[in-house]
C-alpha cells in the first residue's frame, strides 16, 4: 500500500512506519491520521509482522503536534467528531496486537505525544521534549491525552502537564515514567530496532497474549485482570510455541518459535 505522508518497511518481521513531513515538523494532518489507522490495521493482520516501530523523519520532531490551520476552521460539533476520529486512530495503535515501540526524537507535542503515549513502549532520543500545550490555544488534549497520559505517569503530574501545558524533557520524562529509556540523540529508531528483534525472537503467541493482557489493566478490575491474565496463559499451554520453547529448555538449546 502506497503512502503520502508515511512511509513503511518491513525488515526481519519488524515493520517500520514513519511520520513523513520533516517541513511540518511532522505535524498530524487528517490525511496523515487516515494513513496512520491504514498503516496499523495492516500490520495488526501481516503475518509478516511481529513488532512495530513508529517514528518521526528528522532529528527535530517525532510529531510536533497537530495540523493548527485544520483546527482553526472547527466548531463545537466538528471538534467533537475530530477528536473521536483522533483517537480511533490511536486506538488502532494502541489495541495493535503486535508490540509497539515509539522511538521519539526531538519534539512530542500535543498529538505528538499521544500518539507516544499509545504506543505500548517509548524509547526518548535525549533530546526529545513531551509536552501537552493545547491550553495554550484554548483546547484540552483530544486523542486520549487526558486519560492515557494520567494512568501513565499519575493524576498529578498529568495534570501539571496539562493544565499549564508545560514541555518535559527527556531526562524528566525517564524519572516520572513517562518514557521506558533514554538514549543518544540520534539513536532513538536503532534502540527500537534492537529491542524490536529481542521481542521478535520470543513465542509470539505468547507476545501477542501479553498485549492483550497488559493493554486490559486499565480497562479491568485485579480480579477480572487475573482471570483474563489465567485464561491467555492456558492458551498459550495448548500452542506449539509453548511446546517448543519447554523442550529448547530442558534440552538445552535455543527455540525454535513458529508463532504457532
Amino acid at each position: 500500500m502506497s503512502y503520502e505522508n508515511i512511509v513503511t518497511e518491513i525488515s526481519d518481521r519488524i515493520q517500520t512506519v514513519t511520520i513523513n513531513r520533516p517541513e511540518k515538523l511532522n505535524a498530524l494532518n487528517l490525511a496523515t491520521l487516515s494513513e496512520l489507522r491504514r498503516a496499523f490495521t495492516e500490520a495488526a493482520a501481516s503475518a509478516d509482522v511481529d513488532v512495530v516501530v513508529l517514528t518521526g523523519a528528522g532529528e527535530k520532531a517525532f510529531v510536533a503536534g497537530a495540523d493548527i490551520s485544520e483546527l482553526a476552521r472547527l466548531d463545537v460539533l466538528g471538534g467533537r467528531q475530530y477528536a473521536l476520529d483522533g483517537q480511533a486512530v490511536l486506538d488502532a495503535i494502541e489495541k495493535c496486537p503486535k508490540p509497539v515501540i515509539a522511538a521519539v526524537n526531538g519534539y512530542a507535542l500535543g498529538g505528538g505525544c499521544e500518539i507516544a503515549l499509545a504506543c505500548h513502549i517509548r524509547i526518548a532520543s535525549e533530546n526529545a521534549v513531551f509536552g501537552q500545550p493545547e491550553v495554550k490555544l484554548g483546547l484540552i488534549p483530544g486523542f486520549g491525552g487526558t486519560q492515557r497520559l494520567a494512568r501513565l505517569v499519575g493524576k498529578g503530574r498529568a495534570a501539571e502537564m496539562i493544565f499549564t501545558g508545560a514541555n518535559v524533557k527527556a531526562d524528566e520524562a525517564f524519572r516520572i515514567g513517562l518514557v521506558n529509556k533514554v538514549c543518544p540523540a540520534g539513536e532513538s529508531v536503532s534502540e527500537a530496532l534492537a529491542m524490536a528483534k529481542t521481542i521478535a525472537a520470543q513465542g509470539q503467541v505468547a507476545v501477542r497474549y501479553a498485549v492483550e493482557a497488559v493493554n486490559a489493566v486499565h480497562e479491568t478490575s485485579l480480579e477480572q485482570g487475573l482471570v483474563i491474565e489465567a485464561s491467555y496463559f492456558g492458551l498459550c499451554c495448548g500452542s506449539e510455541d509453548f511446546k517448543e520453547g519447554t523442550s529448547a529448555f530442558l534440552e538445552k538449546r535455543k527455540p525454535n518459535f513458529t508463532g504457532k
